[in-house]
């Protein structure tokens, strides 16, 4: 008796040229879409050169995004820069320079570069943004980048898929990041090792694609190979008028097998803070406790689309950022900064005291743009609170929501805007 495919094992299959995968096998497959950045790409551009072919598979199928440490903080991030800028400009390849750029995995689906039913690897572990498309993404390291520059293809285990199941409708301020906080908080930060995490449900089908690409992106802090959705009419709306190329929608069958559901109430779920130094280190805002701040980052691949900043923007309007406080605000790309500028998002930003950044992921790495010294507590909407990830290994992060990190900055102190409203 045939047993179905989940959304992961029909892509995989189609790019294998097989009627069927399954989870465990080793299969190379073919690629739609290759990409790194200026910290993996001079990595990447070195093994390529020693591999001895002088021509990327397919320039158009290969991206670069120069987006960590740009525009340059440094001579070091000015050469890694230089050989990206040099590489690209000379292959041919899919470029973003400063000025037209944001960070890859937004301007990645802006730009309509990835679409339903794709294969993608980038040497940036969240890559797996994308899954939001109901693309299969996911990260790699620089070395099998330059191999699949070379080639067009990689190799990959099929992964086992877990579905997460969100009954009910979200409540006021929750959204896809405190959604994949508190499953992260669930299953812990490897409960989905390289498996493919399926979202589904009353709320995810509530939820907006910038809600769902926070989700997507976060797959990999549990562990997870990719994070994927189905694709919806939402999913259409954003897709069609971006897409330049031919794509395939992917739906599960009815009696694909998945390792585990696991279902939750939706409606029952706070907005989220996950405290050092883990994203698992979950728990609902109501019990946080009093923990006194002395910055805020609003941005990131993972929060800095016009939604988030929105949802920053109906916090801070009319309102000041606490004395002592730094609230930085990082649009993920220029399309996204011009179009918070055209909304009067900008100006309700700096009256209310807070920094408007270039596009970049600055201080979400340690990179720059918002350090943190020894001793400092930061709120954040990034990916990642991990021991010393934004500066000082003796500072602390903590990882929230748009809406929390705003309303953060103005009581000086992390806490939900339900105590500013």
């Amino acid at each position: 008796m045939s047993i179905g495919a989940t959304i992961i094992e029909k892509i995989i299959a189609a790019h294998a040229n097989r009627k069927k995968v399954s989870p465990g096998q080793l299969i190379n497959v073919r690629v739609d879409l290759v990409l790194s950045n200026d910290i993996t790409a001079p990595i990447a551009i070195r093994e390529f050169e020693r591999i001895g072919l002088k021509r990327v598979f397919d320039p158009q199928k290969v991206v670069v995004v120069p987006d960590h440490f740009v525009p340059n903080k440094d001579i070091p991030s000015a050469e890694q820069a230089k050989i990206m800028r040099g590489f690209a400009i000379d292959q041919g390849l899919v470029y973003f320079e400063v000025g037209e750029m944001g960070i890859e995995h937004v301007i990645l689906p802006e730009k309509g570069l990835v679409l339903p039913g794709d294969l993608v690897i980038g040497a940036d572990s969240h890559t797996c943004t994308y899954g939001a498309l109901g693309a299969l993404a996911t990260g790699t390291g620089s070395t099998d980048i330059a191999v699949a520059m070379a080639t067009g293809e990689i190799w990959m285990k099929v992964p086992p898929t877990i579905k997460f199941v969100y009954h009910g409708k979200l409540g006021r301020w929750v959204g896809g990041k405190d959604l994949i906080l508190y499953t992260i908080g669930d299953i812990g930060v490897d409960g989905a090792l390289y498996a493919a995490m399926e979202f589904v449900g009353e709320a995810i089908d509530f939820l907006s694609m910038d809600g769902r690409f926070t989700m997507a992106n976060m797959a990999v802090e549990a562990g997870a190979m990719a994070g994927l959705f189905r694709v919806d009419e939402k999913t259409m709306d954003y897709v069609k008028p971006r897409a330049r190329r031919p794509y395939t929608v992917v739906d599960p069958d009815p009696d694909a097998r998945y390792a585990r559901v696991i279902e939750y109430d939706a409606s029952r779920i706070e907005p989220q803070v996950a405290l050092p130094h883990l994203p698992s280190n979950a728990r609902p805002i109501s019990r946080v406790g009093d923990i006194p701040i002395d910055q805020a980052v609003i941005g990131s691949c993972t929060n800095g689309r016009l939604e988030d900043l929105m949802l920053a923007g109906e916090v801070l309007k009319g309102r000041k950022v606490a004395k002592n406080v730094r609230c930085i605000i990082i649009p993920g790309s220029q399309e996204v900064y011009l179009d918070a500028l055209r909304r009067g998002l900008i100006e309700i930003f700096i009256e209310a005291g807070a920094v408007v950044s270039t596009p970049t992921c600055g201080p979400c790495l340690g990179g720059y743009m918002g350090i943190l010294a020894a001793g400092e507590r930061c709120i954040s909407t990034t990916n990642r609170n991990f021991v010393g990830r934004m500066g000082s290994p003796k500072s602390e992060v903590y990882l929230a929501n748009p809406a929390v990190a705003a309303a953060s900055a103005i009581l000086g102190k992390i806490g939900g805007p339900a105590e500013i409203w």
